[in-house]
């Protein structure tokens, strides 16, 4: 499960050790262990640019996820490693699932906002922005759910509070996109 980091930001310190092994963990907790994830770390001025042209909003966000096969992806139990041939190992290239891309400023004033520390919210917006790159949509009705109780779910296993309690989230609330 490689992961391909680039740090486009020099506002917020980032330890790029950390960020990769807990990439490696949220693909891992959701059943991408075949995957390989492209994470973007940018400001928020270059976030603001994004959002502008790919969602026509003209602010800055927290997380933006960008899949290679837009809505072709399969669900992320089909992306499981395959098994290796008895005695050998499998050989087989990871699939690149797409981007991932975190305005570390917005991640640092949501967390002081939340009352958390950066790595719990990188952390929290990693793994929403791993999820749409599987091919889940929160703002589809049918899928909200599911997608909010994986989100729940990973985050509890890597020791991150619910999201979606409302005592957590911030004041001017949480753009999950």
């Amino acid at each position: 499960m490689p992961v391909l980091l680039q740090n486009r930001q020099r506002v917020v310190a980032v330890d790029r050790a950390w960020l990769g092994r807990t990439a490696g963990a949220v693909l891992a907790a959701a059943r991408a262990d075949a995957a390989e994830l492209s994470l973007v770390l940018v400001s928020d001025r270059r976030m603001r640019a994004l959002n502008r042209r790919y969602r026509n909003k003209d602010r800055t966000t927290d997380v933006l996820a960008f899949p290679l096969l837009e809505r072709c992806l399969p669900k992320s139990s089909q992306l499981r490693k395959p098994q290796a041939p008895s005695g050998g190992m499998s050989h087989t290239r990871p699939m690149l699932l797409g981007d991932v891309v975190i305005s570390l400023p917005t991640a640092k004033r949501q967390a002081a906002a939340l009352g958390h520390s950066l790595r719990a919210e990188v952390t929290r917006l990693l793994v929403h922005g791993v999820l749409h790159l599987l091919g889940y949509d929160h703002e589809v009705d049918d899928q909200a759910s599911e997608m909010e109780r994986l989100e729940t779910t990973i985050l509890a296993g890597l020791g991150i509070a619910d999201p979606y309690d409302p005592a957590a989230l911030p004041a001017e609330g949480h753009a999950r996109t």
